[in-house]
């Protein structure tokens, strides 16, 4: 059995983004050589997320009112957690959205459905931030 492991690195400009991460994912796929088994691709922060769903605008917009609606960044002073900084609402999309996915790799490609698309959510950006892709398989 084979095992691969690669850090993606990202730095949003804004504080929110969804970022489709699918072509770096795939690229992790060839570079690993693996034909047959599972990628798990994961967020390495508290405040960040990775998902999969349909590379759509309007769905994305509908992300950011849903999550805002659940978690509304603002007042600031509505969370315990914002004594020394400001992202408990950060905290808590990351929460909704997901830490992970876990994708099978069949005949050397993501076995995904149809629209399937990986992405990086980032609730409180503008600064450095990772996801491990950790590949296993023949």
């Amino acid at each position: 059995m084979k095992s691969y492991r690669k850090e993606l690195w990202f730095n949003t400009k804004t504080r929110r983004a969804f970022i489709n991460i699918t072509p770096q994912i795939e690229e992790c796929v060839k570079e690993s050589g693996i034909k047959e088994g599972i990628l798990l691709c994961n967020a390495m922060h508290i405040t960040s997320s990775v998902f999969i769903n349909d590379d759509e605008p309007g769905l994305h917009n509908d992300f950011e009112r849903f999550l805002e609606k659940l978690a509304p960044e603002k007042p600031y002073d509505q969370y315990d957690h914002n004594g020394f900084e400001d992202n408990a609402d950060a905290h808590l999309k990351r929460t909704i959205m997901g830490r992970e996915v876990v994708v099978a790799i069949t005949d050397g490609k993501l076995d995904f459905g149809p629209w399937e698309q990986i992405f990086y959510g980032e609730f409180d950006g503008k600064r450095r931030k990772r996801v491990l892709v950790k590949i296993i398989g023949e």
